[in-house]
C-alpha cells in the first residue's frame, strides 16, 4: 500500500463522511456545471476523489448514462456503496491512484473536487494531466475545484495547493480552454470557511 493510500484509508476508517472537512450536503455547484455539460451533449462522468461524496446520489438523478467514481481508499468507496444500496450497481466503482488511471473507454466529463489540490509536486501534477488527457475525448468538460488563493494551505495533514481558475488552466497545460468558473466559501462540519474556486474547461483539438 502507498503512503498515499495508507494516508487516505485511515482517513476514512477513522472519521464518518459527514465529519471531513470536505463534505458538502448538497454539492451545488459541481452539479450545476454538470447539467450545464449535460447540454452540450455529455453523456457519461468520472468523479475522481469522488470517495464518500453524496455528489454521485445526486448524479443517479440527472440522465446520465454512465457514471464512474474513482477513489485510492477502499473504504470511501465502500461507504458511498453502502449509502445507496442497490443503486450503487448503477455506478462504476473504480478503486486505484487516479495518476496512473487509463480508462477502459473515454468519459465526457472529468469531475475533481477532492484531489488536484493535494498535488503539490510539479511531477504529480504533470501525471493528474496526463490522466485527463487520457480519459477526456476533445469537446469534453475538466471540471476541477481547488482552494482558491485564500483557502487553507494545510488540510486533512497535507500541504496543499491554492489556484485561482486561471492558474488551474495555465497548471493542466494546452489542450484545455476556461468556459467558466465559480467561487465557493464552503463551511466545513467543525464551522470553519475555506475558499474553493471551480473551473469547467473544454478539451480542445490539438493545434
Amino acid at each position: 500500500m502507498s503512503d498515499r493510500q495508507e494516508h487516505w484509508e485511515a482517513v476514512y476508517r477513522t472519521k464518518a463522511s459527514t465529519e471531513v472537512s470536505w463534505y458538502q450536503a448538497e454539492p451545488a455547484i459541481s452539479l450545476a456545471m454538470v447539467r450545464t455539460a449535460l447540454l452540450d451533449g455529455a453523456a457519461s462522468v468520472l468523479d475522481v476523489g469522488g470517495g464518500a461524496s453524496v455528489l454521485v446520489d445526486r448524479l443517479l438523478e440527472v440522465g446520465l448514462d454512465r457514471i464512474g467514481v474513482l477513489d485510492i481508499s477502499s473504504a470511501a468507496l465502500e461507504t458511498a456503496r453502502n449509502r445507496l444500496g442497490p443503486a450503487a450497481d448503477r455506478v462504476e466503482w473504480i478503486h486505484g491512484d487516479l495518476l496512473e488511471y487509463t480508462p477502459a473507454e473515454p468519459w465526457d466529463i472529468w469531475h475533481d473536487r477532492a484531489v488536484f489540490h493535494f498535488l503539490t509536486d510539479p511531477e504529480d501534477r504533470r501525471r493528474y494531466r496526463d490522466a485527463v488527457l487520457r480519459s477526456v475525448p476533445p469537446g469534453g468538460h475538466v471540471i476541477v475545484a481547488t482552494f482558491g488563493p485564500e483557502g487553507p494551505d494545510r488540510c486533512s495533514g497535507l500541504d496543499t495547493l491554492r489556484c485561482s481558475p486561471g492558474q488551474i488552466v495555465e497548471e493542466l497545460g494546452p489542450g484545455l480552454e476556461l468556459a467558466d468558473s465559480a467561487v465557493e466559501v464552503h463551511h466545513t462540519p467543525s464551522g470553519s470557511d475555506q475558499q474553493f474556486v471551480y473551473a469547467r474547461m473544454i478539451r480542445i483539438e490539438p493545434e
